[in-house]
């Protein structure tokens, strides 16, 4: 059985939507954020106290996007994937990666400097400063989107589970500017989509399984 550790919104919510876009059997353990602080028994399983911390069998696995291309390896074949004999096989794995590393990086310094800090500690010009340079990324992915509606391979992939997941941390923290032109057509068919708003039901519906004091 595969268990995920989730936070809502976190960025294990990237794992959470591929199991529900492959229909996969799971367990969710829904975590306060930030877990190693509010849930330190998290500690005992992920000594990080990061999210996700994903379980399959002997697997044990604390990157998103690498979940993501996990899953659609290991329980493919499966359109989520763009495959090595596929013209899009090299964009398709650098838009899975460029979602994390390049989109969803500056964004948690926005979320730190403003709101996980102490006040005191609060950095306005920093969180600033990182808003810009996210959405001086994101102009990439609006160009590519002007001419298509997904990133890559004409149909929905894992690489816009992990994109579209910088659209809506942007929501939450709401840098609004990350949702105009082509880009907030994108967003309303990525969550849209069945899967997505499973994935949000069941963060909703699912009880804290620690942290609860």
């Amino acid at each position: 059985m595969i268990t995920l550790y989730h936070c809502r919104a976190a960025r294990s919510f990237r794992p959470l939507w591929m199991l529900e876009e492959l229909e996969l059997p799971y367990t969710l353990k829904m975590l306060p954020f930030p877990p190693r602080v509010l849930a330190k028994e998290y500690l005992e399983i992920n000594p990080l106290g990061t999210i996700p911390a994903f379980f399959d069998g002997e697997t044990r696995m604390t990157e998103s996007a690498a979940i993501c291309e996990y899953l659609a390896v290991r329980y493919g074949p499966t359109p989520l994937a763009v495959t090595p004999d596929e013209p899009d096989y090299g964009p398709y794995l650098n838009w899975l990666h460029f979602g994390e590393a390049t989109l969803t990086f500056p964004q948690t310094l926005v979320l730190r400097y403003t709101q996980l800090e102490p006040e005191e500690r609060r950095q306005p010009q920093v969180a600033e400063d990182y808003r810009r340079w996210f959405l001086g990324r994101l102009r990439l992915v609006r160009s590519v989107l002007e001419t298509r509606d997904y990133l890559v391979g004409n149909r929905f992939t894992a690489a816009d589970v992990s994109v579209s997941y910088a659209l809506l941390l942007a929501g939450r923290l709401g840098i609004h500017e990350a949702l105009e032109g082509s880009l907030e057509a994108y967003w309303t068919r990525c969550s849209e989509r069945p899967a997505f708003q499973r994935a949000v039901q069941a963060e909703t519906d699912t009880p804290l399984a620690m942290g609860q004091n």
